[in-house]
């Protein structure tokens, strides 16, 4: 199945502790259904001082489940993603607005 979120796609988080962040996707896990975005789901994780890096604690976006995002149209409004076959090809709209993406 074509992937309806992609990286560099800018996207709103529908549900949970950062509900109505937007972001841009850094990463995609289709595998596990998972995506990390910037700026959202942040935790603390501890990095031990190297020769060369500063160790300390070092915030770090982890993954949200795909399920929780929607991607963000031109209005700056949650769309849903659709397909559709332009000049022969297969493209990606937003369904609120209609525009490619």
């Amino acid at each position: 199945m074509a992937a309806k979120l992609r990286k560099g796609d800018k996207v709103i988080v529908l549900t949970g502790k950062d509900r109505g962040k937007q972001g841009e996707i850094e990463s995609v896990d289709p595998k596990a259904g998972r995506a990390v975005v910037s700026g959202v789901n942040i935790a603390i994780r501890h990095q031990r001082q190297t020769q060369t890096t500063q160790g300390g604690r070092m915030p770090k976006a982890m993954p949200v489940d795909l399920s929780n995002l929607a991607i963000v149209d031109s209005n700056g409004k949650a769309s849903r993603v659709g397909f559709r076959e332009e000049d022969g090809k297969k493209v990606r709209y937003a369904k609120t607005t209609g525009e490619t993406i």
